[in-house]
């Protein structure tokens, strides 16, 4: 496949300029840069999602126009979203031939069952995906889902395959599956795109890669040509240092104290934080962690435990109660339970603070403007404007949006969950930076990230979970990576 000159405008946005991208039989060719720079609009062009304004595409010798996703299917381009294109209430092998499923013979050419439960039986079989292809999709986890988006495109013989952060939610041994899996697509002669902020990964699975930066083609280089610093340069457009985080600041009081919680998926947690401290809250995923945080914000119910806040006891059973008591949660979806997806940035900055930009009940439309005009600048949210719906937003620039509804709010304690998923690395540094300044301002931050090296990074101490409790607790002068992961896999760990 060559694509030369691709182009493509949004109202008040040049997407792409004259981009050009190509790639070859049974190679990874990886495609990077920061979040608006343009990839999630070049893999939509070339999946049929969005129609390109200029420029040529070939496949094969031959130019072609995409005109839909369906049209990129029969050219033999399959894509792996992030968010999966899967129907919950389907089974297995009804989502893996949906559309071609086989037929009976006979006038009425009803769907053949027994032989698609056969013939999905069988592809996973070699790919050795342990599924049964009969249970219900909605019963699945997360990377069993996304084995069924890989068995998809086998299962059709596609000549391109796009995967779009796909080890955004994956564990390292699920990782690993994932890429054996991508290198059994390379042997059979299926060029990859794969798109990832975690550089680590690009290294790994990539042949050539290539970045984009607003919107423009800034160069190719084979994986063993080019460094991470030097990857990260022709992404930001600067020479960036890594900066280690300050954790020598101030430490106050106790802030916030949970004691014998347990819910849903946790049993007898409990933790203290401080002022001015980013406490981490490292384990597995489904270990628990996203529902503790859930559940001080008043987002899951509490079976029973106690939460206090500054030595008072608080009993938080919604999100509201939380907010009156300045606890803000940054949730780990933050399209489904962060974000109005289809209002402008500015109703989601001042969202929970309506009434600080009030005047007896009414909105005050110059309180709105300059109060989101501040914090778009101090964020540096990339966005036309305040009127510019929350959709058409990159995903990092989604998760400033959150991130400066609850400074808006005044809020001084923070439960992030996984803060930087779907960030680009200078957007990352932006992030951290703003933690630590927080924390410096007397705020108070518990964070749960599926990143062992970032909770290190930015963190004064360290909650381990396994299987719904806390199996370890680390301090940042004596913790290490294999200590956290040991802990994380309920082995013997010195706390």
């Amino acid at each position: 496949m060559d694509l030369r000159d691709i182009t493509k405008t949004f109202p008040g946005v040049l997407a792409l300029d004259s981009v050009d991208f190509n790639l070859k039989r049974g190679e990874v060719h990886a495609l990077v840069g920061e979040n608006g720079a343009g990839k999630s609009t070049l893999i939509k062009i070339i999946s049929g999602a969005y129609r390109k304004d200029a420029g040529r595409m070939v496949i094969d010798g031959r130019e072609i126009e995409v005109h839909n996703p369906r049209h990129a299917q029969e050219l033999g381009i399959a894509t792996v979203y992030q968010e999966f294109n899967l129907i919950p209430y389907l089974s297995v092998a009804e989502n893996i031939f949906l559309g071609r499923q086989p037929l009976k013979k006979g006038p009425l050419r009803r769907i053949d069952k027994p032989r698609m439960n056969k013939e999905a039986y069988e592809l996973l079989k070699s790919l050795e995906i342990e599924i049964d292809p009969k249970i219900l999709v909605r019963k699945l986890g997360v990377a069993q889902k996304q084995m069924i988006e890989i068995a998809k495109v086998f299962s059709v013989k596609s000549k391109i395959c796009i995967f779009d952060e796909p080890t955004a939610a994956l564990t390292p041994n699920e990782i690993q599956e994932l890429f054996k899996l991508i290198k059994r697509l390379k042997t059979q002669g299926v060029g990859i795109i794969y798109i990832s902020h975690r550089l680590e990964e690009v290294f790994k699975i990539g042949d050539r890669i290539t970045v984009l930066r607003n919107g423009q083609f800034v160069g190719t280089k084979g994986a063993d040509e080019v460094s991470t610093a030097d990857l990260v340069e022709m992404m930001i457009g600067r020479r960036m240092e890594e900066t280690r985080i300050d954790k020598g600041g101030k430490i106050g009081k106790e802030v916030l104290r949970v004691e014998n919680l347990s819910g849903e998926k946790f049993q007898d947690v409990s933790l203290a934080l401080r002022e001015g401290e980013i406490v981490g809250l490292a384990g597995l995923i489904g270990s628990g962690r996203t529902e503790v945080l859930r559940a001080i914000f008043g987002a899951d119910s509490i079976k029973s435990g106690s939460v206090s806040l500054k030595g008072e006891s608080i009993k938080i059973r919604e999100p509201r109660h939380a907010l009156r008591k300045r606890i803000a949660l940054l949730p780990e979806d933050r399209k489904v339970h962060g974000l109005v997806m289809c209002r402008p940035v500015e109703e989601n900055v001042i969202l929970s603070s309506l009434d600080d930009v009030s005047t007896v009940g009414v909105l005050n439309k110059l309180k709105i403007f300059r109060r989101v005009k501040d914090f778009v600048e101090k964020l540096d949210i990339k966005t036309p404007g305040q009127k510019q719906l929350v959709v058409y937003l990159s995903g990092g620039n989604q998760q400033k949006v959150i991130i400066a509804r609850w400074l808006c709010a005044q809020c001084d304690v923070f439960l992030f969950d996984e803060p930087t998923r779907g960030i680009d690395v200078g957007a990352k540094q932006e992030v951290h930076n703003l933690m630590k300044n927080l924390a410096n301002q007397g705020a108070t931050l518990l964070v749960v990230s599926s990143e062992i090296p970032e909770l290190m990074k930015i963190c004064n101490r360290i909650y381990v979970m396994h299987e719904g409790r806390i199996s370890a607790e680390f301090f940042s002068e004596n913790m290490t990576s294999d200590m956290i992961l040991n802990a994380a896999f309920g082995r013997t760990a010195n706390k």
